[in-house]
This record gives C-alpha cells, structure tokens and sequence, in this order.
C-alpha cells in the first residue's frame, strides 16, 4: 500500500507546473501574426522599393533626357535637361489647337510621396503600441499566471485529498464531505473567473483594435486611388515638350519654342506603383478578416479551461456579444499559447475525458487526478 502511496504522490508532483520564469513578461506577444505581416509588408515594401529608386537615380544620374536642337553646346544641353526636370511642365495643344500646359510635377515627389505612405501605415501600430499594448501586457501576464496558478491549485487539492483519504477512518465519510464541497463550490476560485467576466464589460482594447485597422483599411484604400490617379493622369505619358524660353531666355531667337523630353526613369515608377498597388489590394481582406475575428468568440480555449473549477464561463452562457475586451484578449491568449503551460496540459486532459467510458465521473481536472491517484476504488458515481 505504501508504494501505491508513494506512486500517487509522485504522480501528482510530476503534474505541477514548474513555477515561471522572469523571462515570460518579455516574451508575450502583443501583436497578432496576422498583424505582424500586416505592419512589415505595409511599412517595408515602399521603403524598399523607394531604396532601390533612389539607389537606381543615384547610379544612373540624370532622370530627364531632353533632345536638344543641334546647334546646342553641351554645357547648353546640360542646362535644358536640368531646366526642364526642374520645371516638369508639358506644353501641348487640345483639338482646337489651344495651348496648354499639364504639370507632370507628382513625378518628381513619387519617392518622397511612398515615404509619406510608410510613415501613414506605420501610425496604426504606434496607436496600438501606446495606446492599447502597455494595458493588454498587463491583462495578458494576470491571466496566464492565473490559469497557471489555477491548475496547480486543483493538483495541490488533489494531493491534500489524497492525505486526507489515507488518514482518514472512514472513506464514506470522506467521500460524503467531498460532494457536499463541491455542491457548495468550495473547489472553485473566482478571482480569474470575475476579472474575465468584468473583461466582459469592458470595450478600450477592442475599440482601438477595430480603429486600428479601420485607419489602416482607410490607408490602404487611399494608397490605391492615389496611384490610379497618377496611372490614369500621368503614368501614362513618358515623354513631354518642355519650354526653356523664360527668363534672360524668352527673347533669344535662335532657341526653339518647345523642346521634346523623355523620363528615363518612368519604366521603374510604372513598376513600382504596381507593385505597392497590386500588394495592397491584395492587403484589404487580409485587415477585414482580421476586423472580423472579433465577431466571434474562440470557444475552443474556453471549452479546454472548463476543466478547471474556477472557469466556466461556457457552461453559465456568460458569454454574450463578441464585441468586448475579454474576445481581444481570448485572440491574444491563442497567440501567446507557448507561454500558456496549464493549456497543453488541459488540453490531454480534455482529450482522455472524451475517451473516457464514464464521462461522468471527470468533471474537471480534480476529478481527473483523483482517478490517476488511485481513489477511483471508494469514490461514487456523481448523479
């Protein structure tokens, strides 16, 4: 009898989980996946594809050849393309022989303009760096530790009925005390299951969630219309006629009156409008259905934590409308799981349970380990 003692009591001592380290603080993600790769294709592509534009004019110069009339110098034709590449201005004639000008100036701030759209996609995430990540931390390391602490308590339970039980003279009586313990809910330990319910109530954290990506959506959406607007308008039109007669110029007689120009550089902008536009259409459903997991609750994590005696927020229908912080911080838990140690392990648990002949003796966790003790032989069937 003493060996099968000595067996439970090391059964249940493997079960604890070790205590947590200092490192789990810092290694809590308080970013999505999805989100993650939201933020580095959102912020990175233009960045990189703006690199390689400024890397490409640095290289290869001038951005602007102009055909300059024969009789020109170099140090004149030199001066005509950098006239007309500073003044970006096409002169033409409409239908009815009308002159008119089109600024072709958008050109020359694309770089600069994809800058302006990286630091646009990098506000959503310092919104949430600042004004959501530091409270969600917070939220994230209290219920981690508690559903932690939760299991380790229902073990220890277990292990102090195990010495009661051996001590004991009686087993009915013992048995009889335990099932008025748990119709009185003695085994439970509400902390955690309150602070969740408040969470309930509580709507900061999915707010800024949802204005995270609604401001991301909108920037993503203004992107796209800003670059068919410069397809529609100017991406269009790689050469151009250009007048340099202004200035000490505009009497001189032998200087023609437009003069045609070309954009050497247009193939790489053409191609790197599409490529930001393409991806970012392509972005759109990937921020909605990240709007839309919040429409829903993550009930798998509930259902396995319902072995615990301190959670049973399914089987009270506690849960009601998806749109509150408890949901946030039930998609951030999902994400966090590799610091959710109790999970793996409630998890098998959950699954024997399902295995199990006779459900109804494995209500939570304490009923499962009282069964590996070896108290099964005394124990009664609940009703």
């Amino acid at each position: 009898m003493s060996l099968s003692h000595t067996a439970a009591e090391y059964m249940l001592s493997d079960a604890l989980l070790p205590d947590p380290s200092s490192s789990r603080a810092k290694g809590l993600r308080l970013e999505l996946p999805s989100d993650r790769l939201l933020k580095f294709v959102t912020v990175g592509l233009p960045l990189f594809l703006v690199s390689l534009a400024f890397a490409r004019e640095f290289s290869a110069g001038s951005q602007i050849s102009c055909f300059s009339p024969t009789n020109f110098t170099g140090k004149q034709s030199a001066y005509t393309d950098t006239a007309c590449w500073d003044s970006l201005i096409h002169h033409g004639f409409d239908a009815e022989g009308r002159a008119i000008t089109k600024s072709l100036w958008a050109l020359k701030v694309f770089p600069y303009s994809l800058l302006v759209v990286a630091v646009l996609m990098y506000l959503p995430y310092l919104l949430w760096r600042y004004a959501a990540a530091p409270a969600l931390h917070c939220d994230l390391l209290f219920i981690i530790d508690e559903l932690d602490k939760s299991y380790n308590r229902s073990v220890r339970l277990v292990q102090h009925m195990k010495k009661v039980q051996q001590a004991s003279a009686e087993p009915e009586q013992f048995w009889e005390e335990y099932e008025r313990a748990r119709r009185e809910r003695y085994f439970e330990f509400p902390l955690l299951e309150r602070y969740l319910t408040c969470k309930q109530h509580a709507h900061a954290l999915v707010f800024i969630y949802i204005l995270r990506n609604l401001l991301l959506l909108l920037f993503l959406a203004a992107t796209c219309l800003y670059l068919v607007f410069l397809h529609l308008n100017i991406f269009f039109q790689d050469e151009f006629s250009c007048s340099i007669k202004t200035g000490l110029l505009q009497a001189e007689p032998h200087i023609p009156s437009l003069i045609p120009c070309k954009l050497v550089f247009f193939s790489v902008f053409q191609l790197i409008s599409l490529s930001v536009g393409s991806v970012y259409v392509l972005l759109i459903p990937v921020v909605i259905y990240n709007a839309l997991q919040l429409c829903q609750w993550d009930k798998g994590l509930l259902s396995v934590y319902e072995m615990l005696p301190a959670f049973d927020l399914l089987s009270r229908r506690m849960l009601t409308c998806p749109l509150n912080d408890l949901n946030v911080i039930l998609l951030f838990l999902r994400a966090n799981i590799s610091e959710l140690t109790s999970f793996s392990r409630l998890n098998a648990v959950s699954a024997l349970r399902e295995a199990t002949a006779n459900k109804e003796d494995i209500d939570t966790v304490i009923d499962f380990m009282t069964l590996l003790a070896g108290l099964e032989t005394t124990k009664p069937k609940h009703q």
